[in-house]
């Protein structure tokens, strides 16, 4: 099949080629008298039958050497291809434009030339073009590869700075603005960003401070307070917002779906929030957990001098209290209530409900207080 495609080439190359120049020739041997030798068809006749004579010759090496090209070709790797064609074109369109310019410059010697010029240019530099794409494929695939690479890091740190943003918005439980001790974080500068306080959270703040209880009227009070102070303050900024959730009657479950939806954290005391923060995973900033975390370590076997005040849920226990709030269960505490002990420290229960230290009395020995 190629052989005779290459055949029926060389028969109209040599057509073509015997109208452009047999005339010509003719021209030379006085055959121009003769209309028949004038005749653009026998001309084209005459050329094809000299170039088909001529590929009887020369057909099998051009196959042969088709073979191999298109053998080397098959083998090469695609990017040697790709990279090698775009540097031809490269060089080529190069060619072309240097052509096109010198063609339009009217100087004698230029003049001559520039009919033999835009082939020399159009080889000299398609050859150059097609060893650069083909010699610096690895450098042109590194440099596209950290192109990609420096788009993809500057996405990434987008939506870290996205995602940094959004978890500055931390959302405010009702436990949290009656402790109270969420106003003193912020005035340190511990907490930053925008603190985020519900509608629905302030109405049952209202509710509470409402309340005919006096204990609750009074808490409820206090965190109206509490949020007042924190406006006022240099601190983060408190957002009022009124997404509400209608559906949803629970005002924990409201506070985790807003979390949610804001891609925030809940900031609460409340244990049991916590845990269904968890479950639902929803990060949570729980004050106690905080409060403990600063607190002052105490190891087992650590001397510690303390009031017992009260009775245990235990057998003959006694209950302390430090100053910070924390619990300390006493062993045989039940026989030195009132009294100020020296007690030795046996071990430390740590949750985020608080923390427990268990002690018992030291050498059994008790101090009466005046």
């Amino acid at each position: 099949m190629l052989k005779k495609v290459v055949q029926i080439a060389f028969l109209f190359i040599g057509g073509t080629l015997g109208v452009l120049f047999l005339p010509h020739l003719f021209t030379l041997f006085s055959f121009t008298s003769n209309p028949f030798v004038n005749n653009p068809y026998v001309s084209a006749i005459l050329g094809a039958a000299i170039l088909f004579l001529l590929s009887l010759f020369l057909t099998e090496p051009i196959v042969n050497f088709v073979k191999w090209l298109e053998e080397r070709l098959l083998k090469a790797p695609i990017f040697d291809l790709l990279f090698g064609t775009i540097g031809l074109m490269v060089g080529l369109s190069v060619a072309f434009l240097v052509s096109f310019g010198l063609g339009s410059v009217e100087i004698p010697i230029i003049t001559a030339i520039t009919s033999v010029l835009p082939i020399l240019l159009s080889v000299l530099l398609g050859y150059l073009g097609f060893q650069v794409g083909f010699k610096k494929r690895e450098e042109f695939i590194h440099a596209v590869q950290a192109t990609k690479n420096s788009g993809a890091k500057k996405k990434e740190s987008e939506e870290a700075a996205t995602q940094t943003t959004s978890k500055l918005h931390k959302i405010l439980d009702t436990s949290v603005i009656i402790d109270g001790r969420i106003a003193d974080i912020t005035a340190t500068g511990f907490l930053e960003g925008i603190l985020v306080v519900p509608q629905f959270v302030l109405t049952e703040l209202q509710h509470i401070a409402d309340s005919s209880d006096t204990l609750k009227r009074t808490k409820g009070r206090r965190g109206l307070d509490v949020l007042k102070r924190m406006q006022t303050d240099d601190g983060p900024n408190i957002l009022i917002t009124d997404e509400d959730f209608a559906d949803v009657p629970e005002v924990d479950l409201k506070l985790v779906r807003l979390a949610k939806k804001m891609g925030g954290l809940v900031v609460t005391n409340d244990f049991n929030l916590n845990k269904v923060a968890d479950l639902h995973g929803v990060s949570v900033l729980n004050i106690n957990d905080l409060a403990n975390a600063v607190k002052p370590v105490v190891i087992p076997g650590e001397d510690m001098h303390v009031i017992v005040i009260k009775d245990g849920k235990e057998h003959n226990q006694g209950v302390a209290y430090l100053d910070d709030g924390t619990m300390i269960v006493v062993e045989d505490g039940k026989f030195h209530i009132g009294n100020a002990i020296d007690v030795v420290v046996t071990s430390v229960l740590q949750t985020s409900a608080g923390r427990m230290i268990f002690a018992k009395p030291k050498n059994g020995k008790s101090v009466k207080m005046n």
